[in-house]
């Protein structure tokens, strides 16, 4: 009952929210193929899709009858939604700040010899 309930489920989400539900056409192409196929004795059914599906959509006589046939025109539009919802920052998740204080900056000039100070990087970083 479960798989059969998930298959249902499945099959009407498919059919709601893509292109899927054009199969249902599907009788169309045989009854537009035995239309051509009166009127025209050798066309094949590959020749009859390749002229419908090919081609693009030219406006021909039965140009009505062509726009039944599944996968010619695109029915089902859908536009979903989705909110963004920011969550609210939570007072025990705020960070405390840790080191505030402000920090002046050396002023470098032309004799200044960084090169002895390369190995000050490698340092673990100190709190304040």
């Amino acid at each position: 009952m479960k798989k059969f309930t998930a298959i249902l489920l499945l099959t009407a989400f498919l059919f709601s929210t893509t292109e899927l539900h054009q199969l249902l056409k599907l009788p169309m192409v045989f009854e537009h193929f035995a239309q051509h196929r009166k009127e025209n004795k050798s066309i094949s059914f590959l020749e009859f899709l390749d002229m419908h599906y090919m081609h693009g959509s030219p406006r021909d006589k039965d140009y009505k009858e062509d726009m039944k046939l599944p996968f010619k025109t695109a029915d089902n539009y859908t536009a979903t939604v989705s909110p963004a919802l920011v969550p609210q920052l939570l007072p025990a998740l705020a960070f405390p700040v840790i080191c505030s204080a402000e920090t002046k900056l050396p002023v470098f000039d032309l004799w200044f010899n960084h090169a002895a100070h390369l190995s000050g990087i490698w340092q673990p970083p100190r709190s304040c």
